[in-house]
């Protein structure tokens, strides 16, 4: 009969698959927001083409985030199961608290904050690896901007190529862009967001063997689990933020739909290449604000983007607080009750 450690660490490897699960789930509405809101897929046919391309993307990415999230932001030495079932804990409870709001914070940070909150409670700040934060918080910044220049860019570029168009004709051809756009971007979001969960399993997997030998690897099961699991996240749906990402931040042709997905979608390739997780959520925002800046400043709701913006802010602390809460209570639990 297998013993409790390794119970244990099947059971967090569920947990962490749930995770990637809320992942697409509450992520869903930054790859369909566009497409449905521009009346170009309905919603049941947006879920179905983003989770397909959502599954495919590791076909296309190297794991560079996943080792990243893994064995570069964190001591891998001071982590346990314990530390990382609370990580996950804490994103999780963020992750379905803001999506109960309506806001389209991001499940990424929710992840690293909660990691980090965690560890921090078992070991101190020297468990944190300054270099691998470095470029993941200059990225909070850097990828936003990039989306909503690149939007600004792409909108400014396709107005002058139409211009004097016929309307009917120009959205015509923009719905056919869009499909292709919307594919895109679902690959950025697989190929950037799957790796996160990767790199906690591995990490898991990793900190849970025995062997004097081990190194740190992703196997192909753990990609393809998490490119599952955030696929079928997906399919589940994300309706609550949809309007807000489609239609609340500013109004959106299809033309706009194609541009602003294109310009999310070669920031995350950036990204992704890199190595660097992102929020796939804010660089979808910041295209969809350059975009609409870019026709006239005052069709954006800024008071919408304002209010999102906060959420970003308070995400990477309130995951950390939830994650260290946990594993303070998951600690007393052992000590005391087991």
């Amino acid at each position: 009969m297998p013993d409790a450690g390794f119970l244990f660490v099947v059971f967090i490897i569920l947990v962490a698959l749930a995770f990637d699960f809320t992942n697409g789930m509450h992520d869903a509405a930054n790859s369909i927001a566009t497409v449905v809101s521009t009346r170009v897929l309905s919603p049941r046919w947006a879920v179905l083409w983003a989770a397909f391309f959502n599954f495919i993307a590791f076909l296309i990415f190297h794991t560079g985030v996943a080792h990243t999230i893994g064995a570069g932001m964190i001591d891998i030495s001071v982590v346990t199961p314990t530390v990382i079932f609370a990580a996950l804990l804490g994103a999780i409870g963020w992750n379905i608290f803001t999506w109960l709001m309506g806001l389209p914070t991001s499940s990424s940070h929710a992840l690293i904050g909660g990691y980090a909150g965690a560890a921090i409670v078992k070991a101190g700040p020297g468990a944190i690896i300054a270099q691998g934060w470095f470029k993941t918080l200059l990225f909070i910044f850097v990828a936003p901007l990039l989306g909503m220049a690149l939007g600004v860019l792409f909108i400014t570029a396709t107005s002058w190529i139409v211009h004097g168009g016929q309307p009917a004709r120009i959205n015509k051809w923009a719905r056919r862009l869009q499909l292709l756009s919307a594919a895109l971007y679902s690959l950025g979001h697989g190929g950037n967001d799957a790796q996160k969960t990767m790199g906690i399993i591995a990490g898991l997997i990793y900190v849970s063997s025995r062997d004097p030998d081990k190194v740190f690897s992703i196997p192909l099961w753990i990609v393809l689990s998490c490119h599952g699991a955030i696929a079928l996240g997906t399919l589940s749906g994300g309706w609550r933020i949809v309007k807000t990402m489609g239609q609340k931040i500013t109004k959106l042709r299809p033309i706009d739909g194609f541009c602003a997905e294109t310009a999310s979608a070669i920031s995350i390739f950036f990204a992704t290449h890199a190595g660097v997780p992102v929020s796939t959520t804010h660089v979808i925002t910041g295209a969809i604000s350059g975009v609409g800046a870019a026709k006239r400043f005052s069709a954006v709701r800024w008071g919408v983007t304002l209010k999102i913006v906060w959420a970003w802010i308070f995400t990477i602390p309130g995951a950390a607080l939830t994650a260290g809460l946990a594993y303070t209570v998951v600690r007393l639990v052992d000590k005391y009750l087991i």
